[in-house]
C-alpha cells in the first residue's frame, strides 16, 4: 500500500470512529430566574410541605401545565424515595427548600440535633437535584432564637394555613386556597394529601382569576435580603 493510500485509510478510520461515537447529551439545567417585580405585580407564593410523596408528580404536572412555580419544603427522609421527582422539580423551575429530616418539633431538640436535621436534608436534596436549598421551614412553625441560630437559614412560615392536612377536603382546600390569600402572601398546602392535589387545578385557576402572579418564595422576596435565623413573613 502506498503512503498516500495508507493516509487515506487512516483518515477514513478516524471518520468512522467519530461517526460511531454518540454525541453527548447536554446535561439538563434549571431554567433561568424570571424577571418578576412583586412591587409592581400582585404576587402570591404557593408552598407545599412534607413531600415528596405519591401525589407530587401529578401536582408538578398541574403546575407545569399552568406555567406556575411554587416552593416545596421537603423532608429529607422522603427525598431518597423520590430522587428523580426532586430532580424534575429543579428542572421545572420549582424552588426546593428544607423542612427538616423527619419533622420533629425543633424547639424540643438540642442545637446539635437541629443542625443534623437541617444538614442531612440539605445533603439529600443536593445529591438528588444538584441544588442547595436556601430556605427552611420549621415543622409546625415551631422555632425560637436558639433554633433559628442552629438552623442558620432564613425561616419561612406562612400567612394562610389552609389546614388541608386536617380536613382532607377538595372543596374546602379550593375555597380557602382561592378566597383567603392576600397580595404578597405565603400559602401553606401539603402535597402528600390527594385531596390537596385534586384541588390544585381549581385553586391555580381561581387565583389567576383574582389577578395573582404565582411565584416562588425567593421570587416573592426578590430584592429583600433574607437573614439567617429570621422569620418570614413576620407573625
Amino acid at each position: 500500500m502506498t503512503a498516500e493510500r495508507a493516509g487515506q485509510a487512516q483518515q477514513a478510520a478516524v471518520a468512522k470512529r467519530r461517526a460511531d461515537t454518540p454525541t453527548p447529551t447536554p446535561t439538563p439545567s434549571p431554567p433561568p430566574p424570571r424577571d418578576i417585580d412583586c412591587a409592581k405585580v400582585k404576587c402570591l407564593a404557593l408552598t407545599f410541605d412534607d413531600g415528596p410523596g405519591e401525589y407530587t408528580e401529578r401536582l408538578l404536572k398541574t403546575l407545569q401545565d399552568e406555567g406556575v412555580r411554587a416552593t416545596f419544603f421537603m423532608l429529607g427522609e422522603n427525598v431518597h424515595h423520590y430522587r428523580d421527582l426532586v430532580r424534575r422539580m429543579a428542572l421545572d423551575g420549582q424552588e426546593l427548600a428544607n423542612h427538616s429530616w423527619s419533622h420533629p418539633q425543633l424547639t424540643g431538640l438540642t442545637s446539635s440535633a437541629v443542625r443534623s436535621q437541617v444538614r442531612r436534608t440539605q445533603n439529600a436534596i443536593k445529591e438528588a437535584a444538584g441544588v442547595t436549598p436556601a430556605l427552611f421551614r420549621p415543622p409546625y412553625g415551631a422555632t425560637d432564637k436558639r433554633v433559628g441560630k442552629a438552623v442558620g437559614m432564613p425561616e419561612i412560615v406562612w400567612s394562610v394555613d389552609t389546614l388541608d392536612w386536617r380536613y382532607r377536603s377538595v372543596s374546602r382546600a379550593r375555597r380557602v386556597g382561592v378566597k383567603e390569600p392576600k397580595r404578597n402572601g405565603v400559602v401553606l398546602f401539603h402535597d402528600i394529601h390527594e385531596s390537596t392535589v385534586d384541588a390544585m387545578p381549581a385553586v391555580v385557576d381561581g387565583l389567576k382569576r383574582r389577578g395573582f402572579t404565582l411565584v416562588t418564595v425567593s421570587e416573592l422576596y426578590r430584592g429583600t435580603p433574607l437573614k439567617a435565623g429570621r422569620l418570614y413573613p413576620k407573625w
